[in-house]
């Protein structure tokens, strides 16, 4: 382990040289994992890049993924109000957790009698986006009867992209002139549809949400010009 630097301009381990460090994916927000880490192991992800961690168990620095494959990118370390836990916000490459799950959180806390237990059954998701995801591929399987989403697939591209069009017109028309209330509900009914979309062709909102995010610092203007094709 690092020789007892216990601070590191604030930081502030703990008697053993370590804090916690908790992996966040820098686009969807979803809790990856948790490790600690030393400051060498701080230092070595902030030099590299890739999420470094401490192996208590083998009392060595661990660079995640060395060896099976699954890397953390890391593209900034968040220190918390006490300066005693890190946040490393990452870009994942392959799963987080050793059971080959994409994340280790799949499970959930339960109430059993006055005691904590643990809920095997799967998670469906730590984030809203995550959660509608699911939903939405789970309608595949619905019948049309029941399910409009089901019947949104079943009818196919043109459907589909006639609910986006006027979706968009009546959130459009509540910009202009009707209340804020309004504006949110047209607005989440765009997502949705958005998002059937999406699934429609067997598209992440992740690869959404990578594209914002490779356009952000971009000028808007250059982005268009660069998309349509235009030379001014």
């Amino acid at each position: 382990m690092d020789s007892f630097e216990h601070h590191a301009k604030g930081l502030r381990f703990d008697e053993h040289g370590l804090l916690p460090v908790v992996a966040q994916d820098r686009l969807t927000g979803e809790i990856r994992m948790v490790a600690f880490a030393t400051l060498g192991s701080v230092r070595h992800t902030l030099e590299t890049g890739r999420a470094t961690f401490f192996s208590r168990s083998r009392n060595e620095l661990w660079e995640k993924g060395r060896t099976s494959g699954s890397t953390m990118d890391v593209t900034g370390i968040l220190v918390d109000c006490d300066a005693d836990c890190l946040i490393y916000l990452v870009t994942p490459h392959g799963p987080s957790c050793h059971t080959e799950a994409p994340s280790c959180f799949f499970r959930r806390a339960v109430l059993k009698g006055d005691n904590v237990d643990i809920d095997d059954s799967e998670v469906p998701g730590a984030t809203l986006l995550a959660r509608l995801e699911r939903v939405l591929e789970a309608r595949k399987s619905d019948d049309a009867g029941r399910s409009y989403t089901k019947s949104l697939y079943d009818a196919g591209p043109g459907k589909i992209g006639e609910k986006l069009r006027e979706e968009a017109s009546e959130l459009a028309l509540a910009v202009a002139s009707e209340d804020d209330a309004r504006v949110v509900s047209e607005a989440a009914d765009v997502v949705f549809h958005m998002m059937v979309a999406l699934q429609f062709r067997g598209i992440s909102m992740d690869r959404v949400l990578g594209e914002l995010d490779r356009r952000s610092g971009t000028s808007g203007h250059d982005e268009k010009r660069k998309r349509h094709g235009k030379i001014l």
